[in-house]
């Protein structure tokens, strides 16, 4: 969906940018925890994996943008309520078909721990996937991604903020060389949207928000991404859904004529098994290959935006990006300490 491409996975450690990918209600697969329950679930070697996923995380984001600026299905909201719903019956089909989602057994969830952790953590990612989503009506796919590199310098900035974390010279240093990446890729930029930006900024400022949340509201649960997105997704559809009247009201229904069933299901179908693929990309590698694969990801993402929709990229945007990932890399090898 969204930046969908977003893993929700429940850790204690900081997440690395927010991949999302843009697209699926989840967190990075290189900060998801494995379950217990895991070791009984099916494996796949790296090398089989992890291509699948990039090819799934990039495929989710292309596929979105296809839709809202090439098919003008400019219905950001009302297509992350279908997501969210479509993922919702998808995990409880393969609850009971599959034992992917064994680990829901270990999860106590109680009244309690749903209306103080479930439900404000679900509020704060509702909203950071119909910002996110709804950037890609003013911006490029390239530039977006630039931007989500942004993504951990915000984590430490709030966790800093709250005293949850202590600054020190080296996250100093990354966070100045992301911030310096991203701004050069910004003055870079040959069709900066104001709108945009300050959208896809707030789409950042909600996930980052999210990410400390976890760490702090469940910071004693681990939930494998599917698992995660079992719990979330009927929270986010119901939320998401509630806004829809006051946002898009009716015009997303007269438009599914046009667009037709084949390409929405497809469109939840795709960004539905990028999350099983994070299942699966869960402890089949270092943190540090998870990483590069992520960053190779984000590199695919940008070729594929210039070469299928045109994208223009500047000289000073790939340089600002490669200092950018540059910290991102040194921060997620460095464990966000």
């Amino acid at each position: 969906m969204q930046d969908e491409e977003k893993f929700l996975g429940v850790e204690t450690k900081t997440s690395f940018g927010g991949d999302d990918d843009d697209a699926s209600p989840l967190p990075t697969p290189v900060s998801a925890t494995p379950s217990k329950s895991s070791s009984s679930k099916p494996k796949l070697s790296a090398s089989a994996i992890i291509p699948i996923w990039i090819v799934l995380s990039s495929s989710v984001i292309i596929y979105n943008n296809y839709l809202y600026n090439t098919l003008n299905f400019k219905y950001p909201v009302f297509l992350v309520t279908f997501h969210l719903a479509f993922a919702a019956a998808g995990t409880r089909i393969l609850q009971r078909t599959t034992r992917l989602l064994d680990g829901a057994k270990e999860v106590k969830m109680s009244k309690d721990m749903f209306v103080r952790s479930i439900l404000p953590i679900g509020v704060l990612f509702s909203g950071s996937l119909i910002l996110s989503n709804t950037a890609y009506l003013y911006l490029s796919v390239s530039y977006i991604q630039m931007l989500k590199a942004f993504t951990p310098v915000a984590i430490l900035l709030i966790s800093w903020t709250f005293r949850i974390a202590e600054p020190n010279r080296k996250l100093a240093i990354i966070v100045f060389m992301i911030s310096a990446g991203v701004a050069l890729t910004s003055r870079g930029e040959l069709r900066f949207n104001l709108i945009g930006f300050t959208t896809q900024a707030a789409a950042v400022a909600f996930e980052s928000s999210r990410l400390v949340m976890i760490q702090i509201l469940l910071h004693n649960l681990k939930m494998d991404p599917l698992v995660s997105l079992h719990y979330y997704a009927p929270v986010c559809a119901t939320i998401t859904l509630f806004f829809l009247p006051f946002t898009e009201g009716l015009a997303p229904f007269y438009a599914l004529k046009d667009l037709g069933a084949l390409v929405l299901i497809s469109n939840a179908a795709v960004a539905f098994l990028l999350n099983v693929a994070a299942v699966f990309l869960v402890g089949v590698g270092s943190g540090l290959v998870l990483t590069l694969a992520g960053v190779f990801k984000d590199i695919l993402l940008i070729t594929g935006s210039v070469v299928i929709f045109g994208s223009q990229v500047t000289p000073l945007q790939v340089f600002g990006y490669s200092i950018a990932l540059g910290g991102l890399v040194l921060f997620k090898t460095s464990g966000g300490k």
